[in-house]
């Protein structure tokens, strides 16, 4: 009885703790910093990973235009890419930039990644500098890129 009493007590103690107002902050927080990203260029001598290529993705990483398209995209402005952040906060699971989500189907998989990659390919072709343009995702202007319309960037 006393066990019990006790368990009960520490499930509400753990209820109580997770749901206060200060739990929550500690996400906000989380989710106002800016991700990883390269300050800089690669190193001249640098060999960055490759993008996936087109043809290897299948599947549900392959339903729509936009998602191919966005790996032909990346394998032109690679460096771009290298230097910017991504707010799927992907860094949690070691990529270094943006570029580290087209290294494989991640990139295809996510619409924050996509329309980062559309954001940059865009204002990159405008002649943007890779620091202009991840200032402009730091204050969220990528979050206005309309995938299905993205897909048909020249």
């Amino acid at each position: 009885m006393l066990n019990r009493g006790l368990t009960l007590a520490l499930f509400f103690l753990a209820i109580f703790l997770l749901s206060t107002p200060w739990a929550g902050s500690l996400q906000e927080a989380q989710e106002d910093r800016v991700p990883a990203y390269h300050a800089g260029p690669p190193a001249k001598d640098a060999k960055l990973p490759a993008i996936l290529g087109r043809d290897q993705l299948w599947g549900e990483n392959d339903q729509y235009p936009f998602q191919s398209r966005a790996y032909e995209l990346a394998a032109k402005i690679p460096e771009v890419l290298y230097q910017q952040p991504c707010y799927c906060f992907c860094d949690r699971m070691g990529h270094r930039s943006l570029h580290s989500c087209f290294e494989n189907v991640h990139g295809a998989e996510c619409s924050t990644c996509l329309k980062e990659l559309y954001f940059s390919y865009s204002e990159h072709k405008k002649g943007k500098t890779a620091k202009q343009i991840r200032e402009a995702i730091i204050r969220g202007e990528w979050k206005q890129v309309d995938l299905q319309v993205a897909a048909y960037t020249n």
